[in-house]
């Protein structure tokens, strides 16, 4: 995650609570079996102290957990997508509940009827 994406994460983690969890990696790299490693920007997980950890693992089955992938650019499709699917990886992690966020730099009121038509909420945060 670059230093335009990360302040972005935080800042929506604030407004939310809960323990975030910076790059988390939702899928590790298997060379053997021709699988990539996926880090999904930040995942929150609701109800549980506040702090910050980036990478490693922790255990969210049973939790509330808010998924977001974050860009410094416009809305794009490339974010959208990366939040769809990020949302569908982590459910082999067993969440009571998944909420995904999208956060960008900059609106694209047309691709923003997408997202809501796909539950994925979108939060923008222009360069400060």
């Amino acid at each position: 995650m670059s230093r335009h994406e990360t302040w972005r994460t935080e800042k929506y983690w604030e407004s939310q609570g809960g323990y975030l969890i910076l790059e988390f990696p939702a899928i590790r790299q298997d060379l053997k079996n021709n699988i990539g490693r996926r880090l999904i920007d930040g995942v929150i997980i609701l109800g549980d102290p506040k702090g910050v950890q980036t990478g490693g693992s922790y255990n969210i089955a049973n939790k509330d957990i808010i998924v977001i992938q974050t860009k410094a650019n416009r809305l794009g499709m490339y974010l959208m997508g990366q939040a769809l699917f990020s949302r569908e990886i982590m459910k082999r992690y067993k969440p009571r509940s998944i909420r995904t966020v999208a956060i960008c730099g900059k609106m694209d009121s047309e691709l923003l009827k997408l997202c809501h038509a796909y539950d994925i909420e979108v939060e923008v945060m222009p360069d400060e």
